[in-house]
């Protein structure tokens, strides 16, 4: 029998750890939390100074059992979970079912041969103050959870929650709905210019951006051509050239938001599947003849610290891969946000000479993808900045300016390795102060402003880090809860509010405004850090919020309005049967119109004006939700018409194939019929004596354009 029990939370974990440890000892796994509050109460003693009431999570009590059994017969227990809060109390209860008297603490931040070794020789004791910020954590959730979650099954259906983060992310989705629906577009023109160099076949091409030394504001199509009409009889020379070096640094390597807000954007990865596969090549891969081994550090992190170790081992890659020129005098170093806890390192691979070239073969696709994301992103932290040479060229013409910029890249640093957005070279012709240019083309654009645009995962991420709502290890859980809750969708990878996300959120914004508030939460936030830090009890914590709770509590009780009752009002949509007016109520299969009269019921449709495409069918394309909460479209008369769209269809022909409508597919206006391209303007071609005028007018969009 070994003498040593190593406890993990994970199976994978185990089996990753126990390759690098002898034959004395014995990796075992609790598969998670143990102990949890009891589920079928609130399991806090208010009165008591919110003394909780800890039991076995059901299920467990077997796994419990074996490793207490196990723990009996060893000389040494290694309790080896997460070094986050979570799973500092994972520990915690383990140490308290074990009753061990040799149990010890052991952490480390990657899972290697190296890091576990020293970590055994390295022991600790548990940190009770992380248990306890998350033990005041747990207990903030469950009072607002249990508290509120039954006022919203009285007041609008059963089966809803309320969360004290999830809430305020529900709440922030819907206010940026209520921005987009109220936002006016504005009609505005640019005037771009084409200019020939006097001698050779060149083009340049300028942007108007003065007229009489005043920025150019051109609201009209009438405004445009007057002066296009008047742009066409100067004569235009370069006026000044320009020359400036811009140097483009790179950014830290990965914190958990960050690489939730990268694999989103760039893998159209969700922040659920983000952490899980980070969570796989933390705890270790298969990687051929190597073995099993972690392939990055832990991943729930709000540092951009890096250790010197790592630091060192990637400047000796960089020095033997790509030469001097590449590797920065200096150390480059990364500073925390002030909200950083700085508890653990950056995100980063276990070791740099893993390429991601080494490893391809034995990764899924996606565990490929991430990866490399995660090790481009740290080699490219340590490398020296991008160096550009920009040309600015003001070309005048009478009271007209334009302007014309190009980029070159001088030297490409960090990019090398890790491309971003608008960093694409344009090259000028060669030119010269004071030449002489002659004006071959006027192009007149017309645009929209736009609305803020709508939540992405990762850009809700973003917004909920930058705000202090939640911590690296709450982002992902936040937007499950809220998509598995039916208060967002996902559309077309953008998150929207449901009407009974927007209704839950109002009832709760006008009743508990206190803990919906973005600062208060945030300030809680701050709090449990400081406990985590042992500045302050969770009680007192635990107490100032309850002290808000409680009365917003007691009045939400007497006023909140009653949906289940009253219904919604959603305009004036009559009953077929006698003519009332109906109202929308939310039931266990989603939501439905009822006459609040004669009680008939009938699922809201929402048209969206164009005649189903089928021949012989008199019905409407519809918006319609999927049984996973997925929008799409489909035909009014179904079930007889089996016409469905997953893209949204606007009401215009096909110019190329005569279809009765087309749809926006990656932001493009497509036909699904042939499948063309169909260009987002209308060009118009003019002579104003030997210049070309051409008109580009934006075609007319239902979710670009305000009708």
């Amino acid at each position: 029998m070994p003498k040593n029990l190593v406890i993990v939370e994970s199976p994978a974990k185990a089996k990753t750890i126990s390759k690098f440890l002898g034959k004395d000892f014995q990796v075992e796994s609790c598969y998670g939390h143990i102990k949890d509050l009891p589920k079928n109460k609130l399991g806090v003693d208010i009165k008591n100074n919110f003394k909780p009431t800890y039991e076995i999570i059901p299920g467990k009590k077997k796994i419990v059992g074996r490793l207490k059994k196990l723990s009996q017969k060893t000389e040494q227990v290694y309790l080896a979970t997460d070094l986050d809060r979570e799973g500092e109390t994972i520990s915690w209860h383990l140490s308290q079912e074990l009753n061990h008297k040799r149990a010890v603490r052991i952490i480390f931040n990657q899972i290697t041969k190296k890091a576990i070794q020293d970590a055994v020789k390295n022991p600790g004791q548990i940190n009770l103050n992380k248990v306890e910020a998350q033990q005041g954590r747990r207990i903030l959730d469950r009072l607002v959870g249990y508290k509120i979650s039954p006022l919203l099954w009285e007041k609008v259906r059963r089966g809803l929650s309320a969360g004290r983060v999830q809430s305020v992310a529900v709440k922030l989705i819907c206010e940026r709905e209520k921005e987009i629906e109220e936002f006016v577009p504005q009609e505005y023109w640019t005037i771009l210019a084409e200019f020939a160099l006097q001698r050779g076949k060149n083009l340049l091409e300028a942007r108007l951006v003065q007229i009489e030394e005043e920025k150019a504001k051109i609201a009209g199509e009438a405004q445009a051509r007057e002066l296009a009409q008047k742009i066409k009889d100067e004569k235009y020379f370069i006026k000044e050239l320009r020359e400036e070096e811009r140097r483009k640094f790179p950014h830290p390597p990965f914190t958990t938001s960050t690489l939730q807000q990268a694999a989103g954007s760039r893998l159209r990865l969700s922040a659920v599947r983000t952490m899980r596969i980070a969570q796989d090549l933390y705890e270790g891969q298969e990687i051929g003849e190597e073995g099993r081994v972690g392939l990055i550090t832990y991943m729930r992190t709000d540092s951009v610290r890096v250790s010197r170790e790592a630091q060192e081992e990637a400047r000796e890659y960089l020095k033997r891969e790509f030469g001097e020129d590449f590797l920065p005098p200096k150390i480059p170093y990364y500073k925390n946000k002030k909200s950083s806890q700085d508890a653990h390192e950056a995100i980063r691979p276990t070791s740099i000479w893993r390429t991601p070239e080494k490893v391809k073969g034995y990764l899924s696709r996606d565990h490929f993808k991430l990866y490399e994301l995660i090790w481009r992103r740290f080699l490219a932290s340590q490398m020296p900045e991008m160096v550009l040479r920009v040309i600015t060229v003001d070309i005048q013409g009478g009271s007209y300016l334009f302007k014309a910029e190009g980029k070159r890249v001088e030297f490409p640093g960090f990019t090398l390795v890790y491309k971003e957005r608008g960093e694409e070279e344009k090259i000028l012709p060669p030119l010269k102060q004071g030449m002489d240019l002659k004006l071959k083309q006027i192009t007149s654009r017309q645009h929209f402003t736009q609305p803020p645009p709508r939540y992405t995962e990762a850009t809700l991420v973003k917004v909920l880090e930058e705000k202090g709502i939640g911590r690296p290890s709450t982002y992902a859980p936040i937007i499950s809860t809220i998509k598995g809750r039916g208060y967002v969708r996902w559309e077309k990878g953008k998150l929207v509010p449901t009407s009974l996300g927007r209704v839950v959120n109002e009832l709760l914004t006008r009743n508990f405004s206190t803990i919906l508030n973005t600062g208060f939460t945030a300030r809680m936030e701050e709090g449990l850090d400081v406990v985590e830090q042992g500045g302050e009890k969770w009680t007192a914590l635990i107490g100032e919020f309850y002290e808000h709770f409680e009365k917003d509590l007691k009045k939400a009780e007497r006023k909140m309005r009653d949906i289940k009752k009253e219904g919604l009002k959603v305009g004036k949509v009559k009953c077929e049967k006698c003519g009332g007016e109906m109202v929308l109520k939310f039931g266990r299969y989603g939501e439905f119109l009822v006459c609040p009269k004669c009680k008939n019921t009938v699922s809201p449709v929402k048209s969206t004006g164009i005649k189903c495409p089928l021949p012989n069918c008199d019905g409407e394309i519809v918006e319609k939700l999927s049984r996973k909460g997925e929008l799409f479209y489909g035909c009014s008369k179904f079930p007889q018409c089996k016409f469905t769209s997953l893209y949204k269809p606007l009401n215009e022909r096909c110019p190329h194939c005569d279809n009765p409508y087309l749809v926006i597919i990656k932001g493009k206006l497509t036909c699904p019929k042939c499948k063309g391209k169909v260009e987002d303007y209308l060009t118009e071609d003019l002579k104003l004596g030997d210049v070309l005028y051409r008109i580009a007018r934006k075609r007319v969009r239902e979710d670009e354009v305000a009708k």
